[in-house]
């Protein structure tokens, strides 16, 4: 083994070893909660992504009870991941998606989806999830930042135009934020993650997903 190669794994341990002591301390400091063995390790991982305990408070997070089961198997079998900003991809953890194939998608930059947004008088997060709904039905959808994204994600379900295996909507904001994860949480048609609240952010979507991908691996064979 190189002095790199051993650096890296010193690096690597050292980190290890920190966010375990990171996990022990949000366990502490939470100490009771009505989550489950497997939704617990999903809002722990938002917890210590964020640093804010109001995701066990006021800004609680809600679980269809399909949810982790569906986006479990939805990611081992290789499904696309569609996101609504970029900053939900960068915070996702890059070897996951490659051990397991899924495909990451985010349109919201094209330039088409642009153009479409403005003849159409709606935001640019409307039309990236419309010109989606390929990678969407089927897939998992993870929803950061824009409720309008999630608005039409919904509408889309209704619609019978997708049908995903996990919606992950946790928009953070002022505008139609709250209401749209009350939509969402009213959903019967497609399981969800979302939260009470006006808190969210590409942070807590990423989380999501990075620990729905940990629990994919635990439930692997060796």
């Amino acid at each position: 083994m190189s002095i790199g190669q051993k650096r890296l794994k010193l690096q690597t341990r050292k980190g290890q070893s920190i966010e375990d002591a990171s996990m022990q301390m949000i366990e502490e400091e939470v100490g009771k909660h009505d989550y489950n063995k497997q939704e617990w390790p999903i809002v722990r991982r938002i917890i210590h992504s964020t640093a804010d305990f109001d995701f066990v408070g006021k800004n609680k997070l809600l679980f269809h009870k399909d949810a982790i089961e569906s986006g479990i198997n939805a990611l081992r079998n290789g499904c696309s991941i569609t996101v609504d900003v970029n900053g939900v991809l960068g915070l996702l953890n890059k070897q996951n998606p490659k051990d397991f194939g899924n495909k990451i998608v985010c349109k919201i930059s094209d330039p088409n989806v642009m153009e479409i947004a403005k003849k159409q008088d709606k935001t640019r997060s409307q039309i990236c999830m419309r010109e989606s709904a390929a990678a969407i039905n089927g897939g998992i959808v993870a929803i950061g930042n824009a409720p309008t994204a999630l608005l039409e994600v919904i509408e889309m379900v209704k619609e019978g135009v997708v049908k995903p295996a996990l919606i992950i909507g946790i928009p953070v904001g002022f505008i139609c934020a709250v209401e749209s994860k009350e939509e969402l949480s009213r959903l019967e048609e497609a399981p969800f993650i979302t939260n009470l609240g006006r808190k969210g952010g590409s942070a807590a979507a990423a989380a999501i997903i990075n620990a729905l991908y940990k629990l994919v691996r635990e439930k692997s064979p060796s």
